[in-house]
């Protein structure tokens, strides 16, 4: 007696999706439904800058500034390819002249600053046009006495910019340090996963208040650098947004979901 067996059918691709955090296989379109949220653990994956602008502030408020100043490569800085070429491969794929997008918008009516570091461009990191822009974000606040909001989502330093991105973690904290002079508006400072590096150093960790997305990596060196510097065994998820929460370096943990109606609250409550 024969058997027959029916041909077995190919899986769609693109359907389901490997979580980063838990490891478990999720349905892709019940983590886009959930803002890139993986449905079994609640790790927040990254989205876009235009994704954040969208869910964040008031449907076609959005201003951009500072596309003015765009990246060059000062320094020829050369590794597998040359940084110059970098970039323009980075700005075709992406559709983003740097990694930082600012501009202003009205959150529930109530006007912003906004600024968004966006991962997918060098890793968000921070060289001289992210320098410039952030800094123009913090005096646009200044000078309007009206909220800045930043999330950031980064590496750290870029290297191909050598000193010169370092350079923007004195210029950003210095614009802040003016702001808190004269402001008369919070700066909310939002860190997502990862934040890192001379971000970390600088101006995420400068705002009047810090919150941060959960389970989200917020740190300067990364933890196997520390280990082998210190010697000596770290605490389980010290870098996490839970941990830091626990230790006082920030000040409430927000799911991405409910994000825009805390920062509003946020922002009536110190504005009242």
């Amino acid at each position: 007696m024969g058997f027959a067996f029916r041909k077995k059918k190919d899986m769609p691709s693109g359907l389901w999706t490997k979580c980063r955090a838990c490891g478990k296989m999720v349905y892709q379109k019940q983590v886009q439904e959930k803002l890139s949220v993986c449905p079994e653990c609640g790790f927040h994956g990254k989205i876009s800058s235009a994704k954040r602008i969208e869910i964040t502030l008031d449907p076609k408020s959005f201003e951009a500034f500072g596309e003015e100043y765009l990246p060059r490569d000062i320094l020829d800085f050369t590794d597998r390819e040359p940084y110059a070429e970098k970039l323009n491969s980075t700005q075709g794929k992406t559709g983003l002249t740097e990694a930082a997008v600012v501009g202003t918008g009205t959150l529930k009516g109530m006007r912003v600053v906004i600024g968004i570091l966006d991962f997918s461009f060098f890793g968000g990191s921070m060289g001289q046009v992210v320098g410039e822009r952030i800094t123009e974000a913090v005096e646009r606040a200044t000078g309007e006495g009206i909220p800045l909001i930043v999330f950031s989502a980064s590496g750290g330093a870029r290297m191909q910019e050598g000193a010169l991105s370092l350079m923007q973690m004195a210029k950003t904290s210095a614009a802040i340090g003016r702001l808190r002079d004269v402001a008369s508006a919070p700066y909310i400072s939002v860190l997502t996963n990862p934040t890192t590096g001379g971000v970390t150093a600088s101006f995420a960790a400068l705002g009047d208040i810090i919150v941060a997305e959960p389970k989200a990596l917020i740190g300067f060196a990364g933890p196997r650098v520390i280990q082998t510097t210190l010697r000596t065994d770290l605490p389980k998820g010290f870098q996490t947004s839970e941990f830091l929460l626990e230790h006082g370096f920030i000040d409430r943990i927000i799911s991405r979901d409910v994000m825009r109606d805390e920062l509003a609250r946020i922002l009536e409550y110190c504005l009242a």
